[in-house]
């Protein structure tokens, strides 16, 4: 299976190599523990290789424009990092214009951050210019730079503890036409959502139908709070139980560590309407449980509904299963409609 810290292949490394005249470049960035390193020890290895090269910012501005056309998509990240690591707070100005400029190659929504960190006001005021930029990168960047807890970047504990000084940024993009921006923006409300849920609740009452790609926006950055429950947004989007709904007929069977869990069930509706069909399961882990909720699907209901499902018990990075009496949660508008047990096994 290939990895995302695989994009520095030998072929790409060499190719950089011959762009910057240096024919041992692989083996500059390969030596030691080239192997072990994870995608962004990849690229800070790349860059820092990079420094014993060109010269330092801003002299080396025209090679980095030279290069980064070469060198687009996720690798390229490694321009924008030289940028992160060898310019000074002194050049500020011109180091967010080159980002800018970068950003449309690749992104330099990690590198900005630094510069985010020593001016907030400076770089917001900065960033919200960016949103009416002809170019999608650069008005991605805008949103995405900004994001309170980015993954893989530096955290902005200003912006988690008062999203309030970037909301302006993520209004002058709602409308946005590149699904590349809106995505952006959603994650970015979605981020806020998780610790001030008021921020985004607003901008569904004011939004909410005004345009498609808003709509799209407001659904998809709703997510962890209509996984939640909330009672504010379920109702807001219209998840709102009428008549009477019940589930029956759960069967679960047992599950060993490695195969699939499989379940059914139907919903029994009295009226037609959208229902939110979801499925939580508690995961027994090394101490306590933790939940996770699924989303089934979305649709019109009528009289019954049968579901069956299957959900894979292989341990991943992210998830490692343990052996135990777990339990299933069935799950309609947000609100509990059914549970049961079941039985992870060991492998054998």
């Amino acid at each position: 299976m290939s990895l995302i810290k695989d994009v520095f292949s030998p072929s790409w490394l060499d190719r950089l190599g011959a762009a910057v005249d240096v024919p041992d470049f692989r083996r500059r960035v390969e030596q030691g523990d080239w192997e072990e390193l994870a995608f962004k020890q990849r690229v800070r290895r790349v860059a820092e290789t990079l420094e014993t090269i060109l010269p330092p910012f801003p002299d080396s501005v025209s090679e980095l424009e030279r290069l980064a056309p070469q060198f687009t998509g996720l690798p390229g990240i490694v321009f924008p990092e030289y940028v992160e690591r060898t310019a000074t707070l002194a050049d500020w100005t011109l180091a967010i214009e080159i980002l800018a400029k970068l950003t449309q190659h690749s992104t330099s929504e990690f590198a900005v951050r630094r510069f985010l960190l020593a001016d907030q006001e400076l770089y917001l005021e900065q960033a919200f210019k960016w949103t009416t930029s002809d170019d999608e990168h650069v008005r991605r960047l805008a949103s995405e730079g900004t994001r309170p807890r980015l993954p893989w970047g530096q955290a902005i504990p200003r912006l988690i503890a008062d999203p309030r000084p970037a909301l302006p940024i993520l209004d002058a993009l709602l409308q946005d036409p590149s699904l590349y921006v809106r995505k952006s923006v959603a994650n970015h409300l979605n981020d806020i959502s998780k610790t001030h849920p008021e921020y985004l609740i607003e901008r569904i009452e004011r939004h909410l139908g005004t345009d498609p790609n808003t709509d799209w926006i407001l659904r998809h950055a709703s997510r962890t709070l209509l996984k939640r429950g909330n009672p504010e947004v379920l109702q807001l989007f219209g998840h709102v139980t009428q008549g009477e709904v019940e589930v029956t007929d759960l069967v679960v069977s047992p599950v060993t560590i490695g195969q699939e869990l499989q379940f059914s069930f139907q919903v029994n509706s009295s009226v037609e309407q959208r229902l939110r069909l979801e499925y939580a399961i508690d995961y027994v882990k090394q101490r306590g449980t933790s939940r996770k909720v699924f989303q089934l699907r979305e649709r019109e209901v009528k009289g019954v509904l049968q579901v069956e499902r299957r959900q894979s018990f292989r341990n991943m990075t992210t998830r490692v299963h343990y052996p135990g009496t777990h339990t299933l949660t069935i799950l309609i508008n947000g609100e509990v409609y059914a549970t049961a047990t079941f039985e992870v096994e060991e492998e054998s």
